[in-house]
């Protein structure tokens, strides 16, 4: 789905939506109530956010999923697989899963450290340790409450900020931004400029920016088509703009779309009749990869990477949830 446009801003849809958002907030309640959190013989890092969709939870994830590799420490990211029809606990192979089967996400973060999928949280991570992780790392999960997180990180992207600053249904965020940043050790934001959170904790804030790869510099000048399934397509095609790419369209298609074989030859018809190069992201690469290799072999992936103004600082809080665990 789509980010509905009244999200942005305190109108009338959204203050008619605000009878279900308390509904909504009390149900959060009485679930997390009701749960006891399980504490891991295993530090848990908890990568999320507070809004729905588009923040860049998994860029950070796989960044503190490098550097766990840098420390030869066995880390595994485990994932509820939205999307993906398998319930779990399930490694994910990138040769033998699809999308469809785990998500686009899982297979994005299988390509740097082991992956588990599960609906159930705990499942995943039992599952985990099991196959010997020394530590998790959790895409998203920051309102499930089933295990206790050693580092609860939550990132935030300054073009989209927390829109309305309204729970669901009536906005974009999941849990109220002053309870969220209370449980926080610290807030990653993505390309800050100017954009700090209407309520400042006392935790680290940690500044990350968008840099393009190799791959993305070779689009620059160049005429594109940019189509992407993402929850922020904007962002996307700021990215491609900001690395010189000249775009011709943008197409969007809902968030976690799944791409038929007719979308792809409408989209090759376009690129031919226009003599344009069709790129897209990564997430919707990984939706494409093993139902139309045929299909996606002229199809540029645009990558980028994260640098953060203090790495130092990350790799302290890192430093801190392995310690507590004595890794």
């Amino acid at each position: 789905m789509k980010a509905p446009s009244f999200w942005g801003s305190k109108n009338l849809v959204s203050t008619c939506l605000l009878p279900a958002s308390v509904i909504y907030l009390l149900g959060r309640k009485i679930h997390c109530s009701i749960i006891k959190p399980v504490k891991l013989s295993v530090p848990v890092i908890c990568v999320g956010n507070l809004t729905v969709g588009g923040a860049g939870k998994t860029p950070v994830a796989l960044h503190i999923g490098e550097i766990l590799k840098k420390k030869n420490i066995k880390a595994y990211f485990i994932s509820r697989g939205y999307g993906g029809k398998e319930p779990g606990p399930l490694l994910v192979n990138c040769e033998k899963h699809s999308a469809k089967d785990v998500g686009d996400e899982p297979l994005l973060l299988a390509q740097i450290l082991p992956t588990i999928i599960s609906k159930n949280r705990l499942s995943a991570a039992k599952l985990a340790i099991e196959q010997g992780a020394e530590a998790i790392i959790m895409d998203d999960g920051f309102q499930n409450p089933c295990l206790v997180q050693d580092l609860s990180l939550i990132v935030v992207d300054r073009r989209l900020s927390f829109g309305n600053e309204r729970t669901l249904p009536a906005g974009p965020l999941r849990e109220k931004v002053s309870q969220g940043l209370k449980r926080a050790n610290a807030v990653v934001i993505i390309n800050p400029a100017n954009f700090m959170p209407t309520a400042l904790p006392k935790i680290p804030f940690l500044l990350a920016r968008s840099k393009p790869k190799d791959s993305m510099l070779a689009l620059k000048g160049k005429k594109i088509i940019a189509f992407c399934g993402i929850a922020a397509p904007q962002k996307f095609y700021y990215m491609l703009s900001n690395a010189g790419a000249e775009i011709i369209e943008k197409i969007s298609f809902p968030d976690h779309y799944y791409y038929k074989k007719k979308d792809l030859e409408s989209l090759h018809v376009k690129a031919l009749e226009q003599n344009a190069t069709l790129v897209t992201t990564s997430k919707d690469a990984a939706r494409l990869t093993k139902d139309f290799s045929q299909n996606i072999k002229d199809i540029a992936v645009a990558e980028m990477n994260l640098v953060f103004d203090n790495e130092k600082k990350l790799e302290e809080l890192i430093e801190t949830a392995l310690n507590a665990k004595k890794i």
